[in-house]
């Protein structure tokens, strides 16, 4: 089961921006083929990380005004926010170490 919580464009200031733990946050989409094979890793590291940092998933289809914010050009993005701010981005599918790095950066 995932825990990775699924954000719209309606929930996002609640789910991302408010939040007390830092925030990654997946920029998706059903059809894209990176999108779906980083997903296992963003649960696993979702389950790992639990309490301490929150990892979000934004349909890029069905929340146009999510992802027009977030300037994002191309999927998947990762978006990485503490304290309400986006503090660092990651374009692409990689290997798992690399975003572990980045959660460790946020949380450094």
């Amino acid at each position: 089961m995932s825990i990775v919580t699924p954000v719209t464009d309606a929930t996002f200031r609640a789910e991302v921006i408010e939040s007390e733990l830092p925030v990654v946050v997946d920029i998706w989409a059903t059809w894209c083929g990176p999108c779906k094979a980083i997903a296992p890793i963003l649960d696993q590291l979702a389950s790992d990380y639990a309490g301490r940092v929150k990892i979000v998933k934004v349909d890029a289809d069905q929340n146009p005004e999510t992802v027009t914010a977030a300037g994002v050009t191309s999927i998947p993005t990762l978006g990485f926010y503490r304290n309400g701010e986006r503090v660092d981005v990651l374009i692409g599918a990689h290997p798992k170490p690399v975003y572990v790095a980045k959660i460790e950066e946020l949380l450094a």
